[in-house]
């Protein structure tokens, strides 16, 4: 197994971010997506425990590697952490659709 480190990639985050914000407006717009609320609802916790697993994995970076982006504080880096904490957020909003969908 390699040691190496992912790289950053924004694009991966807000690809993230399309996909759990696509899962929540179709939930909101159609009754059902694969025609068992329980379904919707698992695909909706795991969907967003995937998306939030990211920023975490970011956030241990920044915590155990010296070369984590806050170890130079700049504009990038802040907007980095931004970037990291919207698809957090947008990870739990998928998590709280999906467990809505599958108690309701």
């Amino acid at each position: 197994m390699s040691n190496r480190r992912r790289g950053r990639s924004a694009g991966v985050l807000l690809g993230l971010v399309v996909l759990a914000a696509g899962y929540g407006l179709l939930l909101r717009a159609l009754p059902t997506l694969t025609g068992a609320r329980i379904v919707d609802g698992m695909v909706g916790v795991m969907l967003g425990l995937y998306v939030c697993s990211h920023p975490a994995a970011n956030a241990i970076d920044v915590l155990f590697y010296s070369r984590g982006p806050l170890g130079r504080i700049s504009w990038s880096a802040l907007g980095w952490v931004a970037l990291n904490g919207l698809v957090l957020l947008v990870g739990w909003l998928a998590i709280v659709a999906g467990a809505t969908h599958l108690v309701g």
